[in-house]
């Protein structure tokens, strides 16, 4: 059972059935997945969806490459619903099967292209001690950019803390799927 209960509109504020017309009216298309506890603060619901949606659907990463950060972020946190509903957006960016299953099993993937090899690299390290060494930092500032080496960065990091909120809410998986993460 779910600690914040899914709010029907006329349970809602004022301010929590503004920010969640503003959700439902962007690429989301409705209050779902960690937005369903988010709501229950409308004011940080509103900005965690603007960043998410600046990193999700304007990002300068190719959709595969996200997913890969996105991926390790869930896989770092071990968040089922995080890992159910991008697993699927992985494999509908052409995500090589082998490296979703190789990140499900917390393994590096081989046979990867340089940009994923990379964007792994970049999120397993920000994971694992909090930053970038010197190499790692000079490889994704040569290939993306600053600006992209930030959206990486924040990348897993907007993960994180969504993994936080979804592995704190309890959310069912939706259908009340099996988790597809098994413990590492």
């Amino acid at each position: 059972m779910t600690r914040f209960p899914r709010l029907r509109p006329e349970a809602m504020t004022p301010a929590q059935r503004e920010v969640a017309a503003e959700i439902s009216a962007g690429p989301r298309g409705e209050v779902r997945g960690p937005f369903i506890a988010l709501i229950h603060n409308a004011e940080l619901a509103r900005r965690v969806q603007q960043l998410g949606e600046h990193l999700r659907w304007n990002s300068k990463l190719a959709p595969g490459l996200l997913e890969i950060a996105v991926l390790v972020t869930a896989r770092e946190w071990n968040c089922q619903h995080e890992w159910y509903m991008h697993e699927k957006i992985a494999r509908k960016a052409g995500l090589d099967p082998r490296i979703i299953e190789a990140l499900a099993l917390g393994k590096e993937p081989q046979n990867m292209s340089a940009d994923e090899a990379l964007v792994y690299k970049a999120s397993s390290q920000a994971h694992k001690t909090g930053r970038l060494d010197d190499e790692t930092f000079t490889a994704v500032r040569e290939r993306f950019g600053l600006d992209g080496t930030l959206e990486l960065l924040a990348l897993n990091g907007y993960y994180s803390m969504m993994a936080m909120v979804l592995n704190t809410a309890g959310m069912p998986l939706p259908g009340d799927a099996v988790p597809p993460l098994r413990k590492l």
